[in-house]
């Protein structure tokens, strides 16, 4: 396995093309609306990651009990991954997103009901198969209204979302539940999803049949080679080697998110003594740097392909960057100072962000954009799987040792040894033939 590109790979491609004028940047509307829908994704499931330590002490639950809440998510979103990236194709974009909207909606509405473990993880279970589409929605509808050159760029747009979910959770749901209770925090929280469902039926269509897509932002999105609408079996999917490095990276990166996700507001306030009201500002800060490296990650690649890099080098050197950002990360247990610790987690955070941005569009760069979300579902039901590893891990290890060391040393590594596995199994990008 070769650790890095061919030298060959570098060589320049097309020179760089101004964007004319009279091109449209309704595209951008469609963005701005994917990078609400992630956010409201990510205030949904993270709110019970900053309500840990209060659910902890009013319900009596173990770190056990709370990781098998964690474990129980990823289960149910990776079996919903498996099945809803699939409905999404067959349904089309705007339906699809719909309804999954609605269902993990009323599931994150559904927590402020429950008195009992088994009912949160009915509820968990309910969220995380709704929560499921949000991810292969979003990426084919970039497929759909985005050339090539700017997905990237378009995708750690709207997957900065989940880094602005994640700072207003904490900022959000603490005042809620000071003031009306942890209840009150589930039921606003999980509302805010109509909201957004009215605007996304009002906004969202293809491109061809949109009023507001001009002919010529149209001609400019489908410049890249086009392809006959077909359906696409997962079974076709399966034997290629572009499909597991996408499988692969999402199987090791994945979990590491979620491990930030739910166990970071924990670790800062059982390391460095926070309170539940003094969580806004860190976690702000870190999600922060986040949104940074999201829209940073996408850059660097689409800037790359601007300049005539080809999308192989571009898209492996804004991963190998990212992957070696995220290294530090290692000392945050060993940190005493409060910032200096924020820092490091912020700085892996931003790093898995823009890893994240460029191992989404590599799917859109291998595969026609009939396959777009039954491949990006494959990948997030491996990246959920390998959440459930972690959940159990890591609560098995607080539970015995009370230590993040370890977690911590495992989100050090992850990223270099999937930018590997990538590199070894799909060298060179290359577009998979699915006829």
């Amino acid at each position: 396995m070769n650790s890095m590109p061919e030298p060959e790979t570098f060589a320049a491609g097309p020179p760089r093309q101004a964007l004319p004028s009279t091109v449209g940047k309704f595209r951008w509307v469609i963005c701005a609306v994917l990078l609400l829908g992630v956010t409201k994704n990510y205030m949904d499931r993270q709110v019970i990651a900053v309500l840990k330590g209060t659910l902890q002490h009013d319900l009596g639950w173990s770190e056990i009990d709370y990781g098998n809440l964690v474990f129980t998510f990823q289960l149910a979103y990776a079996a919903g991954l498996l099945l809803v990236g699939r409905l999404i194709d067959l349904l089309g974009t705007r339906l699809g997103y719909a309804l999954s909207m609605i269902a993990w909606s009323l599931a994150s509405m559904a927590h402020g009901f429950m008195t009992a473990l088994n009912g949160f993880l009915a509820a968990r279970f309910a969220l995380g198969f709704g929560e499921a589409g949000v991810f292969p929605a979003s990426i084919k509808a970039v497929a759909e209204w985005f050339p090539k050159k700017e997905r990237a760029f378009a995708t750690g747009i709207f997957n900065a979302g989940s880094n602005i979910g994640a700072i207003l959770t904490p900022l959000l749901v603490p005042w809620i539940t000071v003031h009306w209770g942890w209840r009150a925090a589930f039921f606003i929280v999980g509302g805010i999803g109509i909201a957004w469902l009215f605007g996304w039926l009002a906004v969202y269509r293809s491109p061809e049949v949109h009023p507001h897509c001009s002919p010529a932002e149209l001609a400019y999105i489908r410049s890249d080679p086009s392809e006959a609408p077909r359906k696409i079996p997962w079974l076709r999917l399966l034997p290629h080697r572009q499909s597991w490095a996408f499988i692969f990276g999402k199987f090791l990166t994945d979990p590491i998110w979620w491990f930030y996700l739910f166990w970071v507001p924990d670790f800062l306030q059982r390391q460095h003594g926070l309170a539940l009201l003094q969580l806004g500002p860190p976690i702000v800060v870190i999600y922060l740097m986040a949104d940074i490296g999201s829209i940073g990650g996408g850059w660097i690649s689409s800037h790359l392909i601007h300049r005539g890099v080809s999308v192989n080098v571009s898209r492996k050197t804004a991963m190998l960057i990212c992957a070696l950002s995220v290294l530090p990360i290692v000392f945050a247990p060993h940190l005493a100072s409060t910032w200096s610790a924020v820092f490091v987690i912020g700085l892996a955070a931003a790093a898995h962000q823009g890893f994240s941005a460029n191992i989404f569009t590599i799917t859109s760069d291998m595969f026609p954009a009939q396959a777009v979300a039954s491949i990006v579902g494959l990948g997030g039901m491996a990246g959920a799987i390998g959440g459930m590893l972690i959940a159990k891990l890591v609560a098995h290890i607080l539970q015995l040792t009370g230590s993040y060391i370890v977690p911590f040393a495992i989100a050090g590594s992850a990223y270099l040894l999937a930018l590997l596995i990538i590199h070894g199994l799909a060298p060179r990008l290359d577009p998979v033939s699915l006829d």
